[in-house]
């Protein structure tokens, strides 16, 4: 019954995802509901952007349908409340644009939700730098430090079609198997459930794409993403069947293509002087783009630069902590460097230049159907 009930989430998620996406598509185009290209931007035309409904109606439905919210999982409510709060922080912004510091305000919220309420806490770090048990205040303090990065660096990964999708399927394929083998069926039925959702987003959104997620999906996706690593971090050094000493480092290793670019960008944009959140064509997507890659190959690239460090760190699970957290690192940087520098620099793409509104009007009433056809054809 229990593998019934994985097989049922992820086909569930993905049929309810796949079923709504293209009314999704066609009620964006009759409200002209678009993502709007401007100089930041790597699509050329206006492109729905609320994919994320979709994904949200069908990992929640699969989620409510297939776990049980009883005894030991009563808190995965708070999973529930958590989502509903970036579902409706993501969906405002898709469509009227907040600023950073409301995105996340939104973000702590769901944070302390799971934190407070739902009793998801980082409280020890194996022998990470020398720190085992933590102190409750540096946990509570960590916890939500880690949800509210991971949440942000998959919101900020998002910039190539399939790419943020792409690397959620396979975080969620890598922690549920984990899951499932080690018996925690809750966990992975969750892990499934979303990656039903996202494999079915991709069929649309895979380059070229028709649909963007949004912050909306983005947001959940990365929120998503940080219980199940902080679940894994919690019960991988005695896990029944499969047990890893390193969890955190092995953590940090499934993430390791959004967090590193997200504190890559970071670093770089404080370095100058200027604010962290400032809108650039830093991030790594960008840079590969640029130097001649398609959308396509981008993806490809940096899930499977993902999928070696992921298997590298469960390989090099029983190394000490700290040496493994060093030597991914150092190859981490190595990979992501290659990527840039093993391509051609003359095939730098151009990067069109969009000016006909204001970036506070984008995603929103851009243009009819007939008046955007016409702009196409011109």
């Amino acid at each position: 019954m229990l593998m019934i009930e994985l097989i049922i989430s992820l086909l569930l998620a993905f049929g309810i995802t796949f079923y709504s996406i293209p009314a999704i598509i066609t009620v964006a185009e009759e409200k002209h509901l678009f993502d709007v290209p401007d100089e930041r931007k790597v699509h050329k035309s206006p492109i729905p952007s609320l994919g994320g409904l979709g994904i949200f109606a069908g990992f929640i439905m699969a989620m409510l349908v297939t776990i049980p919210f009883k005894g030991s999982v009563m808190s995965f409510q708070y999973i529930v409340a958590a989502c509903l709060i970036v579902f409706f922080v993501g969906i405002k912004d898709d469509i009227l644009i907040i600023t950073p510091l409301k995105k996340f305000l939104g973000q702590f919220l769901a944070a302390g939700v799971l934190v407070f309420k739902g009793g998801f806490l980082l409280t020890n770090m194996h022998g990470l730098f020398g720190i085992n048990e933590l102190t409750q205040p540096f946990s509570y303090a960590l916890t939500i430090f880690a949800i509210v990065g991971i949440t942000n660096a998959f919101n900020l990964i998002d910039g190539v079609d399939g790419l943020a999708a792409s690397l959620g399927v396979l975080i969620c394929a890598a922690l549920g198997v984990f899951f499932i083998v080690n018996g925690d069926y809750d966990y992975g039925c969750l892990a499934f459930s979303m990656m039903g959702s996202l494999l079915a987003f991709l069929i649309f959104n895979f380059s070229p794409a028709k649909i963007f997620m949004g912050d909306t999906g983005s947001l959940i996706v990365g929120l998503i993403a940080a219980v199940m690593v902080i679940h894994f971090v919690q019960i991988a050094p005695t896990a029944p069947v499969i047990s890893m000493q390193a969890s955190p480092v092995i953590g940090i290793a499934v993430m390791f293509i959004p967090l590193f670019d997200t504190i890559r960008v970071f670093g770089s944009r404080m370095l100058k002087g200027k604010s962290p959140f400032t809108p650039d064509r830093n991030h790594i997507h960008h840079i590969l783009l640029d130097k001649g890659l398609s959308h396509r190959m981008v993806t490809m690239s940096l899930v499977f630069a993902n999928l070696i460090m992921i298997i590298l760190g469960g390989l090099g699970s029983f190394v000490n902590i700290n040496l493994l957290f060093f030597g991914l690192l150092l190859l981490g940087f190595s990979t992501v460097g290659l990527l840039v520098m093993a391509q051609n620099k003359s095939k730098l793409r151009a990067v069109t230049s969009y000016n006909e509104e204001p970036k506070d009007a984008r995603k929103v009433k851009f243009m009819s159907f007939k008046s955007k056809a016409a702009a196409s054809d011109q």
